[in-house]
């Protein structure tokens, strides 16, 4: 598949969000004013290409191999937003989101699922799919910190969850890259749109992909990994 640059949303964006530090995983996105329900943010951007090519650039930082900024858009096209990404790439997960990753025409859009105050930070689910069991190994490698009183205390989506779709068998990954991260969903561990297919952004890992409602900074999706990234 042919290497493809998705457009940037435009300057609007950038007078609303703000990217510094988090408290809750290395950098974090946040809210300049206030953001109301539905409302579109920002665009996830980057470079869109194969599952193949995904698994080849796989990991991005060898030394933090389950993270990566790819989002899963479907079973052909991930984006990486390492090269051509915007400020979407650093929005946290959280089991608790304020929004949420929507897919419209193989592009993913970040919404707000609620009212945003000024000073919020943004998060999503990035809903990682691995498939395989979920061991206490397995779910320590994709740890959450997000806080929230639901916390699952894993980037992991739960197997039962509906809305996203599965992941290619993780056997294949690893005989692409010993251990590979594509989030959206799962592949590259990127993050996944939770409403579509949404995201799978990617802070993705080795073997997760993110879930529709979730960079694989992944921060997912997530297989060579919604997406995975910090949180």
């Amino acid at each position: 598949m042919a290497k493809t640059p998705v457009s940037s949303s435009g300057s609007s964006s950038s007078r609303r969000i703000q990217v510094r530090r988090s408290g809750v995983h290395g950098k974090g996105v946040f809210a300049l004013q206030d953001i109301a329900e539905g409302e579109t943010i920002i665009e996830y951007v980057g470079e869109v290409i194969s599952w193949d090519e995904a698994q080849d650039r796989h990991p991005h930082d060898p030394n933090d191999p389950n993270h990566t900024f790819y989002f899963h858009v479907n079973e052909d096209k991930v984006i990486d937003a390492l090269h051509g990404g915007n400020s979407s790439r650093w929005i946290n997960h959280s089991c608790d989101a304020n929004c949420e990753a929507d897919e419209v025409n193989e592009r993913i859009f970040i919404k707000a699922l609620r009212n945003i105050k000024a000073g919020e930070e943004l998060n999503y689910d990035y809903g990682l799919i691995i498939d395989e069991p979920y061991t206490k190994e397995l779910l320590a490698e994709y740890p959450c910190w997000c806080g929230s009183t639901n916390c699952r205390g894993t980037l992991l989506s739960p197997k039962d969850r509906e809305d996203t779709p599965p992941i290619p068998s993780q056997k294949k990954k690893k005989k692409a890259k010993t251990k590979a991260d594509v989030k959206a969903d799962a592949k590259p561990k990127a993050k996944k749109a939770d409403k579509a297919n949404k995201a799978d952004k990617v802070k993705a890992a080795d073997k997760p992909k993110a879930n529709p409602k979730a960079k694989t900074q992944a921060k997912a999706e997530a297989a060579p990994k919604k997406k995975s990234k910090k949180a």
